[in-house]
């Protein structure tokens, strides 16, 4: 079984940044094998993708939604199992409960909710104005 868990939300002003992070855990969970993202929720609103990476360590491809590119980092630490997520130029609009996940690699790797299996609780994130 995989468990994620993730940690480093807070509140924040906007324009202010913050690092998530996503530790990763489990049988035979080995980082290289995997998918990986981050998605987010806010009230009232669906989940939505916002950032994937998958690769060997050396090349990692990411991917990352319209709304985040160019203020979001998304990286793997190999050798602790660690997901993180560099947030910065936060917006009042970026506030919402974050969520690492994990999927088997395999097809392209976009930060697609539906196809991730497993899921960590999540890590609220508020950016005032």
């Amino acid at each position: 079984q995989v468990q994620l868990v993730e940690s480093g939300g807070g509140s924040v002003q906007a324009g202010g940044s913050l690092r998530l992070s996503c530790a990763a855990s489990g049988f035979g969970f080995i980082y290289t094998r995997y998918c990986i993202g981050w998605f987010r929720q806010a009230p009232g609103k669906e989940r939505e993708g916002v950032a994937a990476i998958e690769g060997d360590g050396q090349t990692n491809y990411a991917r990352y939604a319209d709304f985040v590119k160019g203020r979001f980092t998304i990286s793997k630490a190999y050798a602790q199992n660690t997901l993180y997520l560099e947030m910065n130029s936060l917006k009042p609009e970026d506030t919402a409960v974050y969520y690492c996940a994990a999927r088997p690699r395999g097809g392209d790797c976009s930060p697609s909710p539906g196809v991730f299996d497993y899921w960590g609780r999540g890590t609220q994130v508020t950016v005032s104005s």
